[in-house]
């Protein structure tokens, strides 16, 4: 759902009249929906558990979602509908999260939560040639339709087949949702993580959801199917990173420290993109190398948990999240009107498109510098 706009587009211009900005505003609508629905979404993991929010979310969101996409008549609808798609995905990963640091030792964190965000991160795979297939097939409404009836059925799975974890020792039986939330805010160890969970995976989401296809169609001339297999490298990137991140760190023995190498390889790419002016081979394997480097949101996610109590776990998980996932709605709108600037300023799609990688790529070392004075996790 998050990434698919990218393939779509070629499709999505030709019958709705949509433009790279409109884009870029759907996918935005995604994930600025998705961030706002976290703090509800925390305090109902830590109220009523992953079973019933994921699962009801899953069934309404992502099922009607999906169903008023396929019936979008114009850009408008079409970017409420990415909105309520955001709202139905809300829930599945911060869930994961929170049986893994109610079930399994902290150590395991990391790599468990890693292991999940790169099965999700399939979906990006999907998203890329077997999608552009599927649309060529079938047509675009009629794929997002069976999507819609893929996330009903998916909600109904988590309803009937997850059993919430136990009790947190720790949770007070009258403790107000909002005055743990503030007991979250108050954790100053948080503090120099949030902008770097601001943009660190702004920039391989904004990349592979939305500019990867327009880049790839106007700058270089490729159609839906070479846009599918350009774009599943960095799906691929994705996935890898996500599995090998976790290990990794506990290999080097610090969060911070695995994390901070990584990022900075990742803007490096994104700098390599718009200034270098790469031909195709060599701009596919940065977008590709942009997936694999921007892998690290379970280190992030990790480095964070590690400050907040247990019977916390979903507002704090949560509120990282909303800085994460709200980062990559911002960046999807900033980007869009750096687009339209410097598409109307210079003649040339390569220079209207590096204002965009270099915004993205920009903006993470200046969150990378603070980071560097954080406190590292406990090893």
């Amino acid at each position: 759902y998050r990434s698919c706009l990218a393939v779509l587009a070629p499709a999505l211009r030709e019958d709705l009249g949509v433009d790279p900005a409109a884009l870029s505003d759907a996918a935005g609508a995604w994930f600025a929906a998705f961030a706002v629905a976290q703090i509800p979404v925390g305090m109902a993991l830590d109220r009523i558990g992953p079973r019933r929010t994921a699962g009801w979310l899953m069934i309404i969101g992502a099922g009607g979602g999906a169903a008023l996409f396929g019936a979008a008549p114009d850009a408008g609808v079409m970017t409420l509908a990415m909105a309520v798609l955001g709202v139905g995905c809300a829930p599945v990963l911060m869930s994961g999260m929170v049986l893994f640091a109610r079930r399994y030792p902290p150590a395991r964190f990391a790599t468990l939560s890693g292991a999940m965000f790169g099965f999700g991160s399939l979906g990006n795979v999907l998203g890329a040639s077997a999608l552009a297939w599927a649309v060529e097939a079938f047509g675009w409404r009629e794929v997002m339709f069976a999507l819609a009836a893929l996330g009903v059925a998916v909600g109904a799975m988590l309803l009937a087949l997850v059993k919430d974890p136990p009790p947190a020792e720790g949770a007070a039986a009258g403790d107000s949702p909002l005055r743990g939330l503030w007991q979250v805010m108050k954790i100053r160890a948080l503090w120099l993580l949030l902008p770097l969970a601001l943009t660190n995976y702004a920039v391989s989401a904004g990349i592979r959801g939305s500019w990867a296809g327009p880049y790839l169609s106007d700058a270089h001339g490729l159609d839906a199917a070479g846009i599918g297999e350009a774009t599943l490298w960095m799906a691929l990137g994705m996935v890898a990173g996500s599995f090998v991140v976790g290990p990794l760190a506990a290999r080097v023995g610090s969060l911070k420290w695995t994390t901070l190498p990584i990022n900075l390889a990742s803007a490096g790419c994104g700098l390599a993109l718009a200034f270098a002016a790469p031909g195709l081979d060599a701009a596919t394997a940065l977008i590709a190398a942009i997936g694999l480097f921007g892998a690290t949101y379970s280190l992030l996610m990790a480095h964070a948990r590690s400050f907040v109590p247990l019977h916390l776990t979903g507002r704090g998980v949560t509120l990282v999240n909303f800085f994460s996932i709200g980062g990559v709605g911002l960046g999807q709108f900033v980007t869009s009107r750096i687009h339209s600037f410097a598409d109307a300023t210079w003649d040339s799609a390569s220079l209207a498109y590096g204002a965009v990688f270099g915004y993205y790529a920009l903006a993470l070392l200046a969150a990378l510098a603070i980071y560097a004075f954080s406190r590292d996790a406990p090893r």
